[in-house]
């Protein structure tokens, strides 16, 4: 069979550094490819033929494989031709692979892939059950078209096998890494990523709210998971994880990466807010200074990734009282009452209220989550009102003023009336004590003259 040796070994090696896989995968692709061609133009259905290609020399080998069987392993009937056999294998082959799953039935004795341990002793003297014999066939070269056509196929899915393989080995003992990917395509709410040789995907609820990304676009993402078990294996991406936070702190603190600081704990919304706490290894260092850097540089550099994500860095402590305090960071505490069942009431000044509690209640609920405390924040004018209590009073009281409201639209009018009504005789009063006064005057002026 003339063969071009040079090409041949080219190309398996192109192959091989493009798809990142082991050239003996692709080798062994094309010997399966050329088997499948053997038996599509020669030999019978059922065989097993396997093809061996020697790349140095070009020589091509064929041979069929035969499994050693006794009653035990298969189930005999009567004998048949070999065209009856082949024939029966045609029509009752589902049937067949039925029978072969089930628990109780052995599969049919088929004398195109099975041998009986009696006839390979006569072969091969060592032979016992299960062993598989070799019988050389003869080499041909003229391959038809259809036969060529299977080989396509057969060396396109080994192909696809081998590189899904490398993909699967490469990217499943790097989950919970964080690696930089272009932004390569969306599709039904998905962004999908190129990472070199393999495409990751990002679904809607793993990115960052808000966060919107253009097409070319290089960011850094969180391995959350590697599904191996779909027919192309997904390589699902994160930016919304809360470990995403902890492996950008590694990154950018060698602190951390050393073990000199330990990250404790994360609560996170993405795209909003992150709170970390930490604690340091090693006697004088600072973790929190250590983590935010020089004028904030190695916090600002997280906060950058994550899309400008606000990051309040905590010391943690064992105290609960010291670390409660701490993780409503940056609103100041006068007092932490600790109770049962991991609830904690917080005084706090009354200017320092809101900033505690936080828009929508998101400083005081990532607090509760870091610290894993039921916080109950309260002003410290009013320590026994609870925040839960003081919400419901103002919704209360709004719903009674907008009801108010509704009941008597005319009430704002009729005041606004009466005030004026008020006005105007208050107006009449004063009038009418000074035309008294006047007229007192006159009187007395009158009287002093009458005396002179």
């Amino acid at each position: 069979m003339d063969m071009d040796l040079k090409n041949l070994k080219r190309a398996i090696d192109q192959v091989a550094e493009e798809k990142g896989i082991d050239g003996k995968k692709v080798l062994e692709a094309i010997e399966s490819s050329i088997a499948a061609a053997y038996k599509k133009e020669y030999e019978k259905k059922g065989e097993i033929i396997k093809a061996s290609l020697d790349t140095k020399s070009g020589d091509l080998k064929f041979w069929q494989i035969k499994t050693v069987v006794d009653e035990t392993t298969v189930r005999f009937e009567e004998e048949k031709t070999d065209e009856e056999a082949i024939e029966s294998d045609e029509a009752g082959e589902t049937q067949e692979a039925e029978e072969e799953v089930g628990e109780d039935v052995l599969p049919r004795y088929n004398p195109v892939r099975h041998i009986t341990l009696d006839e390979a002793k006569k072969i091969k003297k060592t032979a016992k059950v299960g062993d598989d014999l070799e019988f050389p066939l003869e080499t041909h070269e003229d391959f038809g078209r259809i036969a060529a056509q299977a080989a396509k196929q057969v060396i396109l899915q080994r192909l696809r096998e081998a590189e899904r393989d490398s993909i699967v080995s490469e990217f499943k003992g790097r989950e919970g890494e964080v690696l930089s990917g272009v932004v390569q395509r969306f599709e039904r709410g998905n962004t999908y990523i190129d990472l070199g040789r393999a495409t990751g995907v990002m679904p809607y609820r793993e990115g960052i709210p808000g966060e919107h990304y253009r097409i070319g676009e290089r960011l850094k993402f969180y391995i959350a998971k590697v599904d191996d078990e779909s027919r192309v294996p997904a390589i699902i991406l994160s930016r919304s994880d809360e470990n995403f936070v902890k492996r950008l702190f590694e990154v950018e603190i060698p602190e951390i990466q050393e073990g000199l600081i330990e990250i404790k704990g994360i609560a996170r919304e993405a795209g909003s807010r992150s709170k970390v706490a930490v604690l340091s290894n090693e006697e004088g260092i600072d973790p929190v200074g250590s983590c935010v850097g020089q004028r904030g540089t190695r916090i600002m550099a997280v906060s950058n990734e994550l899309g400008q994500e606000k990051i309040d860095v905590i010391e943690y402590s064992e105290d609960p009282v010291k670390f409660i305090s701490a993780a409503l960071s940056p609103a100041e505490v006068d007092e932490v009452k600790v109770g049962q069942d991991q609830q904690a009431v917080v005084i706090v000044p009354d200017d320092e209220l809101s900033l505690a509690i936080g828009r929508g209640g998101q400083n005081v609920r990532l607090a509760a989550k870091l610290t894993e405390w039921k916080i109950d924040v309260r002003s410290a004018s009013n320590p026994d009102q609870s925040h839960a209590e003081r919400v419901e009073k103002d919704r209360a009281e709004k719903e009674a003023e907008a009801a108010g409201d509704e009941v008597n639209p005319e009430k704002s009018s009729e005041d606004d009336l009466g005030a004026g009504e008020v006005k105007e005789a208050d107006t009449e009063e004063v009038e009418s004590e000074e035309k008294a006064e006047e007229a007192r005057n006159k009187e007395k002026t009158e009287e002093e003259k009458e005396d002179k």
